[in-house]
């Protein structure tokens, strides 16, 4: 339905309210200031900064802001509290509502607009690696969770997936593994199983293989930095994943052709990706446009730095999957029984 210009106008003020809010829990989130109140009870200016360092005149106009908007509440006393739910989705890494690393990829991504312009405009594209630390350190934390809480019975619910990794022995790939949380998850639900994680981005392989030398696991976790389409072609692989990356991928047939290779005949071969819809319909649901905004920002300019990229963007829809699937010599796709997984759908891609 098309809106009036006072409906459009109250739209696009009521989103500057909402990016100003998106901000400030940024500005939270990496003070600190969330994790004290949420530690130490109710604070004021004085006593958050005590806590949490910062600035006190910071602190002030932060707290009144927070109550402001809703996030925080007041105490009557001068002192501002952080509710139960809100602590939750803003500082507890391992619920899966926690949502604080999406202000951190938005930020990380606004600090971008200058180089995004210019893509947009003369062509090529913005490189992860110029997203920097905060975007990739953001984009493992926020499905962290799901991996180390929700996989393992994700996968157990597909009976002929789960008797797979079982095999004592079985060895996995996990493509564009990131900060590692997913190799992490699987190695944590199969400890019969050796995985090796594989990403294209250096910081990304040091941050995972910290990440499995911290939670113990480096004797049975190997991270490598490697361009997935240049997978050794051994066949040795019982079974080979690509979470949330396919899309991100420049010449996605490519690595999946690599992945056919990697893997043994009719081994299982797993993409988890956005779920979004089957078809282009507007206006979109929730889902639809926030894939757009991470596409238009992040996704599809960090594929066009390869002249030779296809551009899929983040709202990858099942048909062109299936479309780079076959391209690649599988015969076509499937949609696993697994739902309510975060923003995300299981493809098994058929031999």
């Amino acid at each position: 339905m098309t809106q009036t210009t006072e409906e459009f106008a109250d739209r696009l003020f009521r989103s500057a309210l909402g990016t100003a809010e998106l901000l400030s829990v940024y500005l939270g989130d990496r003070l600190g200031w969330y994790r004290a109140l949420a530690d130490g009870g109710p604070a004021d200016a004085a006593a958050l900064v005590e806590r949490a360092g910062g600035i006190q005149r910071y602190a002030r106009e932060w707290l009144e802001q927070q109550a402001s908007v809703g996030i925080l509440t007041t105490t009557g006393d001068g002192r501002f509290a952080l509710p139960p739910g809100a602590a939750e989705v803003l500082t507890d890494t391992r619920s899966l509502n926690y949502l604080a690393p999406l202000a951190r990829t938005f930020a990380a991504a606004a600090i971008q607009l200058p180089a995004l312009v210019g893509a947009y405009r003369d062509g090529g594209g913005v490189g992860w690696a110029t997203y920097g630390t905060e975007m990739r350190e953001a984009q493992a934390d926020a499905n962290r969770p799901w991996f180390e809480h929700a996989l393992p019975a994700a996968l157990a619910g597909v009976p002929e997936l789960d008797d797979v990794l079982r095999r004592p022995g079985a060895r996995i790939a996990d493509i564009g593994c990131g900060g590692g949380w997913s190799s992490i998850a699987l190695a944590r639900a199969y400890p019969q199983a050796r995985v090796d994680g594989f990403d294209v981005d250096q910081p990304s392989v040091a941050l995972a293989t910290a990440n499995a030398r911290e939670v113990k696991l480096r004797d049975r976790v190997t991270f490598h930095h490697v361009d997935a389409s240049g997978l050794p072609g051994s066949g040795d692989y019982d079974a080979a994943f690509a979470f949330e990356c396919m899309h991100d991928l420049p010449r996605p047939v490519e690595v999946l052709t690599a992945i056919r290779g990697a893997v043994r005949p009719g081994a299982p071969v797993v993409v988890m990706d956005e779920a979004v819809g089957e078809t282009f319909h507007a206006p979109g649901d929730d889902v639809e446009r926030l894939m757009y905004g991470f596409s238009t920002l992040v996704c599809l300019p960090d594929s066009l730095t390869d002249p030779e990229s296809v551009g899929t963007g983040t709202v990858m829809r099942p048909e062109t999957l299936r479309g780079y699937a076959q391209a690649a010599g599988f015969s076509d796709v499937d949609v696993l029984p697994i739902s309510d997984f975060g923003f995300f759908r299981f493809y098994s891609l058929r031999h």
